[in-house]
């Protein structure tokens, strides 16, 4: 039978404040440490306040909303009013400058974009050539205040848009995923299950809102199971962990990024005080750098998953109660099928690479399409639900799976095909190394280059060819690095992901 039935967003989050009423919904920590709280039941009428609100100024059910605002309450309340009154959410990356807003805004023509004081220069500059309306949501409280608590939640389909969510664009032009209200409610019941999130979990969050973590991995399930949603402004090195302490959270979840730079945090007399049961991961980061994580902070447990914005959800992961075999990124969950493809569309065997496809059902476990781009939609996504996810990996006979690398990170080297993550591991390895990322470069006689973009832990001298005197005692020649550049920082999504596109652009031949 299917749990969710025809429930949307809106008459969902109705069921969740009947039914746990005062129990605390969500905590929010901002950047200069003051915390605020709502429970199920005022945060369900703060948000038909705003779903009158937005009513109110013209906003129409199929109507595109943009929601450009750092991580708050007011972000998840106008979030889900969105979604109430039948409009579709366009969540805009907070770090976003006036080309990527505007790349957004044409794309999605909203009739109405949130945001706060701090970017609405953004929006007047976009304005001298779009007639658009936008608006400081902390200037209307009083507006907001005088609305009424109560909303009559419309009927409609819950495969209807809720959001469309942009990919971070780092090989590419970003594409907007198009995300269901079955897709997110979906979201709250799987991950949960993933994690094994009962009530008296308290979920603690750095991601940004406008990514599908924070959304699909963090918010939903938390919200799903009337646990307690702790959200921080933003992800400081300094605090995350005395954070994780303070409130007590029973689980997390981290990037490559945020596990580097704590590692390089003074170590705290306290910090394996904490109370975590688990901690989700996603990719990549090599052995012994998890080890010493786990070791220095004390975490009882990695959950590693892997999915992206497409796949709603981590929906290869490790499962629950079932051993964890780290570097694998785990077995397919519940009602998903993953396989291995090679180039010529023929299934692969356990321990032979090439592209992940995945299985789901389009808009309930995997998304809708792409909006407005057909041509894409059709590229990576068949009519029976395959979806090509372009990256590379294998399984073994357990059916355990190994992610490998994207597919557009492969490097081409005279007829060899190079993981940048197998090299860019390798460089980690050395203990005057910070961060590095490896790129492919274009070279008329051996197809492409290894370059190594390379950033250096402070106070540490290394020079090109230590590094690749490194690699070639642990990599096969054709692996070492041509070229090696050293970076003060490298570029990244919102997600800490580095942008190769960028690097690769960048490069002089």
């Amino acid at each position: 039978m299917d749990m969710i039935g025809d429930l949307t967003l809106g008459a969902y989050f109705d069921e969740l404040a009947a039914t746990h009423g005062n129990k605390t919904a969500i905590i929010h920590e901002d950047a200069e440490g003051k915390i605020s709280s709502l429970s199920y039941k005022i945060l369900n009428e703060k948000i038909n306040q705003s779903a009158n609100f937005l009513v109110s100024l013209g906003v129409k059910s199929g109507d595109r909303v943009a929601i450009h605002m750092l991580n708050s309450i007011e972000y998840v309340i106008n979030f889900f009013a969105v979604a109430k009154i039948g409009a579709i959410i366009v969540p805009i990356n907070a770090n976003f400058i006036h080309a990527d807003a505007l790349f957004i805004v044409k794309k999605t023509k909203p009739v109405l974009i949130l945001t706060q004081a701090k970017f609405m220069q953004i929006y007047a500059l976009i304005n001298k050539t779009r007639k658009i309306k936008f608006l400081d949501i902390n200037s209307h409280k009083t507006e907001l205040e005088n609305q009424s608590t109560i909303y009559e939640t419309p009927k409609f389909s819950n495969l209807n848009l809720a959001q469309i969510i942009f990919t971070s664009g780092t090989s590419s032009t970003p594409k907007g995923v198009m995300i269901t209200h079955y897709n997110l409610i979906f979201a709250g019941f799987y991950s949960s299950w993933q994690i094994s999130l009962n009530k008296d979990d308290r979920y603690l969050t750095a991601m940004p809102l406008w990514h599908i973590d924070a959304q699909c991995t963090a918010m939903m399930p938390t919200f799903s199971r009337g646990a307690t949603f702790i959200l921080l402004e933003r992800y400081s090195a300094h605090k995350f962990w005395e954070q994780v302490i303070k409130h007590k959270a029973t689980i997390t979840e981290t990037i490559p990024k945020m596990i580097c730079t704590l590692m390089a945090q003074r170590v705290a007399l306290n910090e394996k005080n904490h109370s975590l049961k688990q901690m989700l991961f996603y990719l990549n980061l090599n052995d012994k750098d998890m080890q010493n994580f786990i070791d220095r902070f004390n975490i009882p447990s990695i959950l590693v998953s892997y999915g992206m914005s497409e796949t709603i959800v981590g929906l290869i992961g490790d499962r629950p109660s079932e051993r964890r075999k780290f570097p694998s990124i785990g077995r397919v969950g519940f009602c998903y099928e993953a396989k291995i493809i090679d180039k010529n569309g023929n299934e692969l065997n356990a321990n032979e690479k090439g592209e992940i496809y995945i299985k789901g059902e389009i808009g309930k476990s995997i998304f809708k399409g792409y909006y407005k781009d057909k041509i894409s939609t059709k590229k990576v996504l068949n009519k029976k639900g395959w979806l090509h996810t372009g990256d590379i990996g294998y399984y073994d006979e357990q059916g355990y799976f190994y992610f490998v690398d994207r597919g557009i990170n492969l490097i081409k080297i005279s007829g060899e095909n190079v993981s940048s993550i197998e090299v860019e591991d390798c460089i980690s390895r050395l203990s005057g190394v910070f961060e590095v990322a490896v790129i492919g470069v274009p070279d008329c006689f051996n197809n492409e280059l290894i370059k190594a973009c390379v950033v250096l832990k402070e106070g540490f001298a290394l020079s090109a060819d230590e590094i690749r005197e490194f690699c070639s005692k642990h990599l096969a020649k054709f692996k070492v690095p041509s070229i090696v550049e050293f970076y003060e920082n490298l570029p990244k999504t919102c997600t800490g992901k580095v942008r190769k596109n960028i690097l690769k652009n960048e490069h002089k031949g």
